[in-house]
Order: structure tokens, then C-alpha cells, then sequence
């Protein structure tokens, strides 16, 4: 995000925090994201829209405490959603899931990545499936999500050098047994 539209959703958190319908604009605007997030950690659209909504009750009982710390207000939306997961997962004793979204895997490969074909995609996607999920979710966070290292640490309560350690490490893997280029940006 830029400066200028940090301090634009800043504005509106601090109208939301006096005036609950203010909210509004920011839960339209981050709804959809927050609810493939979870999604993608539950497999499960009914779970889904319960920890989606839990979350944004969350986040609106809570406006009142958000304080800007460096990162987009969406880092703080994610954290609570990841929390709401957790929270989850750890009441009923189940190992999380995670459902990479097939087509944004294949949309990331494919651009980085010429030859692949259809056999070597579907190793690429088993091998996804096993990687721990510390990796996964730095790797969703990275590139499904398009969050910076920053951000990443702050959702994830790590630090910013554990949060790069883990993406490298998890790109490293992929490198090693895919022969993987993938191009981004780095952003820090």
C-alpha cells in the first residue's frame, strides 16, 4: 500500500472507531480476502463463514484498541483471522489444513517457469501438500496474499528475519527439488 492510502484507511479506522457503520467500507473492501485466507487454512466454506465472521466481531468490538504499528490495518484483519483459526483448530484437537488454490499455483509456476507440463504441475502440487504448514503459510502470505516481510512477521507474531528465513528456506526446497525460478519483487 502507499503512504497516501495507509493514511486514507487510517481516517476511516478512526471514524469506524466513534461510528460502527464507518466499518463498513473497510469490511467490504477486505471481506473476500479475509475469507479466502481462512479458506484456504479450512476447506470447509460453512467453517469458513463462521472464523470469518468471528473474525470481523472481533475487529469490531476491538477498533477501539487498534493502534498503527508500522503495518497496514489489513496486517492486523489477518492476524486476527489467523488467531481465529488457531483458536479453532486447537479447541477441537484437528490438524490444520491448508488448500492451496490450485489456479494460483499454476498462474504463479507458469509465469516464472517455462516447459513445465501438466505431470510435472501435479508433483509440484502433491509436493505442496507435504510441506509443513510454518512454510506454507509464509508462502501463502508471500505470494497469494502479496504481504511484505513486515507484515508477514506481525500476522504471524515472528520476527521480520524469522519471517524471510522461512520463505527462503521454503523457496529453497522448491528450488532443490523442482528447479523452480520464481521472480517477484522484493519487498521488504
Amino acid at each position: 500500500m502507499t503512504e497516501a492510502e495507509i493514511q486514507h484507511e487510517y481516517a476511516i479506522l478512526e471514524r469506524a472507531k466513534r461510528n460502527p457503520k464507518a466499518f463498513g467500507e473497510l469490511y467490504e473492501k477486505y471481506f473476500d480476502r479475509i475469507f479466502n485466507f481462512i479458506y484456504r487454512q479450512t476447506d470447509d466454506e460453512e467453517l469458513t463463514d463462521d472464523l470469518c465472521s468471528q473474525t470481523f466481531l472481533s475487529v469490531l468490538k476491538n477498533i477501539g484498541r487498534y493502534e498503527f504499528r508500522g503495518v497496514p490495518f489489513s496486517a492486523w484483519l489477518y492476524k486476527i483471522a489467523s488467531n481465529e483459526v488457531n483458536k479453532h483448530y486447537r479447541k477441537k484437537k484437528n490438524d490444520k489444513v491448508f488448500s492451496i488454490e490450485e489456479v494460483r499455483v499454476r498462474e504463479l509456476f507458469e509465469q516464472a517457469n517455462d516447459g513445465w507440463d501438466e505431470e510435472m504441475m501435479e508433483q509440484l502440487l502433491r509436493y505442496f501438500k507435504e510441506l509443513p504448514t510454518d512454510m506454507l503459510q509464509v508462502l501463502e502470505l508471500r505470494f497469494f496474499e502479496d504481504k511484505d516481510f513486515k507484515e508477514i512477521a506481525f500476522i504471524l507474531d515472528i520476527t521480520e528475519s524469522g519471517a524471510k528465513m522461512r520463505t527462503y528456506r521454503a523457496l529453497d526446497r522448491l528450488r532443490k527439488n523442482f528447479n523452480i525460478r520464481i521472480k517477484y519483487d522484493v519487498k521488504e
